[in-house]
């Protein structure tokens, strides 16, 4: 009950922090309203290359966590 708790009021905290939603600043933006089509193209290619490694690392540390709950459950029900 405790750790639900917690877990609505740090959603709750992080859903309305004003600074959460204010990650672009205003020379970013116009520098990148004012390039061309084919240095926007280079902007995408550079933020999917750089999103790439940390969504592969995301997705493993997921992939072996399901892995081992699902071993160790595996491991419970051959004990019982």
């Amino acid at each position: 009950m405790r750790t639900w708790l917690f877990l609505v009021v740090g959603l709750g905290l992080a859903v309305f922090a004003p600074g959460l939603h204010a990650q672009g600043c205003a020379l970013c933006y116009t520098s990148a309203s004012a390039i061309g089509a084919a240095a926007e193209r280079s902007l995408d290619v550079g933020i999917l290359t750089l999103l790439t490694p940390a969504l592969t690392l995301f997705a493993a540390v997921f992939y072996l966590l399901y892995r081992r709950a699902v071993s160790a459950t595996a491991h419970a029900e051959t004990a019982d």
